[in-house]
């Protein structure tokens, strides 16, 4: 943990959810964390990563039949999926020579004050121990079905409480179009955005199928695009990008021009 350790110039928050974790399994995983070795090493990028996907897997690995789940069978779900999940991600850092280290945290450890400063002060040491941090919603545990709502939300207040230089989630589309593409195929990929305005997030919420989830994860582009709102707002700058792609997290450290970048807005404050 002490090797060589080299000046960090930059921290990402990266979020992948649900649908990419089961149907990328643990080739994808070993990709992304050969991107994570990369991004430290090769350009001095602290990464703070946001799995979702401990139901998913859980209801992948146990044939779980229900497609109503009560709030215990949920919570069952996750204690048995979430170790699943930290052994692809623990088998593909040490595969890089990288060790990880598994961090669940519920809406109130952000919200209360002292325990919004002890999870900072955790991550912060494990950052300087070069350890990277794999967090997930504590749904075994929560006290309500959802809290975050989705860990969109939840990887975009983990960037504003680490004052994160940018916020990266990876999803199983290119990015935000203009209309939905799987209805309209002349629909066009919007490269960048200013920011996030609240006309924007009405037309992607009155978008059909657009605001809701895949089978396998619980947000969707609305969810996203609100997390990207939050982040423009707190002076963060805002990614998404289909997380199949090959190298895409080494694309985005070179500049290349790669799914939706909402720009932080640079007038916002960050929030800590």
């Amino acid at each position: 943990m002490n090797r060589n350790r080299r000046k960090k110039t930059a921290r990402w928050v990266i979020k992948a959810g649900s649908n990419l974790i089961c149907s990328g399994g643990p080739l994808l995983i070993r990709a992304w964390m050969a991107q994570v070795a990369a991004l430290r090493f090769d350009h001095q990028i602290e990464i703070i990563w946001v799995s979702s996907g401990a139901i998913a897997t859980a209801v992948d690995r146990t044939h779980f039949k229900k497609k109503t789940k009560s709030l215990s069978e949920k919570q069952a779900l996750s204690a048995i999926g979430q170790p699943l999940v930290m052994d692809l991600y623990n088998i593909a850092l040490q595969s890089q020579g990288l060790l990880g280290s598994q961090v669940l945290i519920t809406y109130e450890d952000l919200a209360s004050a002292d325990r919004r400063k002890n999870f900072q002060n955790t991550l912060e040491q494990l950052l300087e121990w070069e350890v990277t941090p794999i967090l997930n919603e504590n749904d075994a545990v929560a006290t309500q079905e959802i809290k975050f709502g989705d860990n969109d939300s939840l990887s975009a207040r983990v960037a504003k409480v680490m004052k994160a230089d940018r916020l990266v989630i990876l999803t199983d589309v290119h990015g935000l179009y203009d209309q939905d593409p799987r209805k309209h195929p002349e629909a066009k990929l919007i490269q960048e955005l200013p920011g996030v305005s609240a006309s924007l997030l009405r037309k992607v919420a009155l978008s059909s199928g657009t605001a809701a989830g895949s089978s396998k994860g619980t947000g969707g582009m609305y969810s996203k695009i609100s997390a990207a709102k939050m982040a423009s707002d707190a002076g963060i700058d805002t990614w998404l990008i289909q997380g199949d792609v090959p190298q895409v997290l080494n694309q985005i450290a070179k500049n290349k021009a790669v799914g939706t970048h909402i720009l932080a807005r640079k007038n916002k404050a960050r929030v800590g």
